[in-house]
């Protein structure tokens, strides 16, 4: 099949080491970037929202403001797609604590914030988005899985998508199981042409997966820490302005992503010509 071409406007990311996308292009250059606040910021809910919500809704609505500042775009007017590999672990551990210690005593609002749309639901109410809202799961594959959720949709539908994808550190006993020792969680705005403020233009082939890909240092072993981690495959591509790499999004489906220059001088050009014909 012919590869699917998506375009990219804004980039969001925040970990414990890191705390934007251009934090990420510093470190990659040798640099040693300021390390972020102890949790995100997540400055797009109300001071009372911010007071009262979990981690995961904090981290998810953190980069995807990132994301959607640096694309120019309104937050109101985009779809969305909310991938995590694990949700919130710190309440899914809660419950189950809970809910075989003494059950009656379960809190129905940590209950709300457990199930895996959360984020989005957050999201949209503090953006004032009717738009339609996605959340995906796929355990290790989420990134990937939701990466093709939101090419497919931006490309069905012909209109931006903003995928988010996060996930924060468990606890025990529950982070036995899950592996995943430390929060990460990254977003883009992805759009089906280009436009004024495309960052980079990508071709996606679906594949078989092929051998696992490693990181550059010093990111090697944050995949092992998150699953949503795998994310910064494509992140460190995006930051070297070249070359290709594979994103797992199923058993035995991987994203082939190659990245393609784009000349924006010849896209304003011709919006100027366009305009002037007008």
């Amino acid at each position: 099949m012919s590869p699917l071409r998506i375009h990219i406007e804004g980039i969001g990311l925040w970990s414990k080491h890191l705390g934007s996308y251009t934090a990420l292009q510093s470190l990659l250059v040798g640099n040693t970037p300021e390390p972020p606040l102890s949790k995100p910021a997540a400055t797009t809910l109300p001071p009372n929202e911010r007071r009262r919500a979990p981690e995961s809704v904090l981290l998810a609505v953190e980069v995807a403001g990132q994301a959607v500042a640096m694309s120019g775009r309104a937050a109101a007017s985009l779809t969305c797609v909310f991938s995590s590999s694990h949700g919130d672990q710190a309440i899914t551990d809660y419950m189950c604590a809970t809910l075989a210690s003494a059950p009656t005593e379960l809190s129905p609002i940590r209950f709300h914030n457990s199930v895996h749309n959360a984020p989005a639901g957050y999201w949209t109410i503090a953006t004032g988005c009717h738009e339609p809202s996605t959340a995906v799961c796929a355990h290790r594959m989420s990134f990937g899985a939701g990466l093709l959720e939101a090419i497919s949709q931006a490309l069905a539908d012909q209109r931006p998508v903003l995928l988010v994808c996060s996930d924060i550190a468990g606890v025990y006993p529950l982070v036995e199981e899950t592996g995943c020792t430390q929060s990460f969680g990254c977003a883009l705005v992805l759009a089906p042409a280009v436009s004024g403020t495309t960052l980079a233009s990508l071709d996606i082939t679906l594949a078989p997966n092929g051998p696992v890909e490693t990181l550059p240092e010093p990111l090697a072993g944050w995949r092992d820490a998150n699953a949503s981690a795998d994310a910064l495959l494509l992140l460190a591509l995006l930051a070297r302005g070249h070359g290709r790499c594979q994103v797992d999004a199923a058993a035995t489906l991987g994203l082939h992503i190659e990245l393609q220059q784009v000349d924006v001088r010849a896209f304003d050009a011709h919006h100027r010509n366009a305009e002037h014909v007008a």
